[in-house]
């Protein structure tokens, strides 16, 4: 691919971004990172977002993993993000801001695709769950290598919370818990996630994903469930994949839905 294609991971605590080869699934410049605005307000977060690629190379399409459930680049969710979030049409706001054709998906489901293009889920077939543990828990569901977006399980509830209040990366930080301690929760959470969606294998990703002897002797679910591989690059990668595969024919459509629009108002 002649232009650069460019990945943008939107977090709870971080901002980052990198130019992606997208034939291999890797970076192909360095990663820069900047602190999420506190508030993350929608204008604050795609200003921050374009000064992340502003020393990054080409002028190619970008992709941005946001943690929201997204619908027709339009944000129907907000649980860590402000919300002024929701409602918000991200897809033309992060458009207009970087001045290039930018494709807005749910951060895990990039993750996820990046995972089961280039990672563990390569060749996988049937029910695939990626899960990323971090500030919080997002989900991406596969069946037979096709995504199911915005499922958002990260929310469903566990002992009268949200799950990831008691079973994301962060809550082992914020509480002192041991590894083996905070692994009983993550047992917990993946026994739900397994009595509603009986997954032929678990991927778990996030930044723990690089610490695998840390808690996966400790894991004890029906399913398979193994680390992901490409650890925090994945949501970056997964992003920068979506946009090359999707940022021009949304273009293109969009281009001609504003053609016909002049034909149909006249008649």
């Amino acid at each position: 691919m002649s232009e650069s294609v460019i990945g943008i991971d939107i977090g709870g605590t971080g901002i980052k971004a990198a130019a992606v080869d997208v034939q291999k699934g890797q970076l192909a410049s360095d990663r820069v990172r900047l602190l999420t605005p506190d508030p993350a307000t929608p204008e604050a977060v795609v200003a921050t977002a374009a000064e992340t690629i502003a020393t990054l190379p080409g002028d190619g399409p970008v992709g941005v993993g946001l943690p929201a459930a997204i619908v027709d680049g339009q944000v129907m969710t907000a649980a860590n993000l402000a919300k002024e979030w929701v409602g918000v049409g991200v897809r033309d706001a992060f458009s207009n801001a970087l001045g290039r054709p930018v494709v807005v998906l749910n951060d895990a489901d990039a993750a996820g695709l990046a995972e089961m293009r280039f990672g563990a889920g390569q060749g996988e077939s049937g029910v695939v769950m990626v899960l990323t543990l971090g500030t919080g828990i997002g989900s991406a569901l596969f069946i037979d290598g096709e995504l199911v977006p915005n499922t958002e399980l990260g929310h469903i509830e566990m002992r009268g919370k949200d799950a990831e209040e008691r079973a994301a990366a962060s809550v082992r930080d914020r509480k002192g818990l041991s590894w083996k301690r905070w692994s009983r929760r993550l047992n917990e959470y993946l026994e739900m996630i397994d009595r509603l969606f009986w997954p032929d294998l678990i991927i778990l990703g996030g930044g723990i994903s690089k610490k695998p002897d840390k808690f996966m002797p400790f894991v004890e679910v029906r399913p398979r469930v193994v680390p992901a591989q490409l650890a925090n690059q994945a949501g970056i990668v997964g992003a920068a994949l979506r946009a090359a595969e999707t940022a021009p024919r949304a273009a293109l459509a969009r281009k001609k839905a504003a053609r016909r629009a002049p034909a149909r108002s006249r008649r």
